[in-house]
């Protein structure tokens, strides 16, 4: 008798685990869930978000570094106080997009950030908007000749897009290392050459 509710106990304890961890597995994937919607969907920061940071990024010993920092959309980053004698001088040896701030070559400052949410930029562009077919994908060859930097001239908008599409060059073309883009266009160098395809958005 006493084996059998032994039994009876073991079982009933052994449902009851298995319904918390049902439960607990369910709730990790609400939150799992809310997390992805979050970071892909409609979320927007809370208030306060929207102001200025500083940012201290350097390129130890002349090589590649990359500080991570969300910038948001429709930010903007500038040097706010140049540490290394080396200049810093943006889509030459520094740079950023939506995940951070890069440096290389030398380049040490201080950035500042000025994180703005949607496209906002405090007004400057006059409430102006591209006409109709503004938002396509639109391809664009940019050489760095002689391994020198150049950079090509696009407006690629607000909330666009740039990848390679077609290689080149031998030397390959690493993204915040030899290529990058801006509102103004692409750069590239150190022999980066490519086909890049703009995905032309305006937000």
């Amino acid at each position: 008798m006493r084996k059998l509710l032994c039994g009876i106990f073991g079982a009933a304890l052994t449902l009851a685990a298995g319904s918390v961890v049902a439960q607990d597995a369910s709730h990790v994937a609400a939150v799992v869930g809310a997390a992805g919607a979050a970071q892909y969907g409609d979320w927007r920061p809370g208030p306060g978000w929207d102001r200025d940071i500083e940012v201290r990024c350097g390129s130890n010993e002349f090589r590649y570094n990359f500080c991570q920092v969300d910038t948001g959309r429709g930010s903007r980053v500038v040097v706010a106080k140049g540490i290394s004698k080396t200049f810093c001088e943006e889509g030459r040896n520094w740079g950023w997009n939506r995940a951070g701030i890069w440096v290389d070559g030398g380049c040490e400052a201080v950035f500042r950030v000025q994180r703005r949410w949607s496209g906002d930029d405090g007004g400057n562009s006059g409430g102006w908007r591209p006409g109709p077919g503004w938002d396509q994908a639109i391809s664009l060859r940019c050489e760095s000749p002689d391994y020198k930097y150049r950079m090509c001239r696009v407006d690629t908008g607000n909330g666009s897009d740039v990848r390679v599409r077609r290689q080149i060059s031998k030397t390959r073309c690493v993204e915040g290392r030899n290529w990058g883009w801006n509102r103004a266009g692409v750069w590239v160098d150190g022999g980066c050459a490519a086909e890049f395809t703009v995905n032309r958005r305006w937000r």
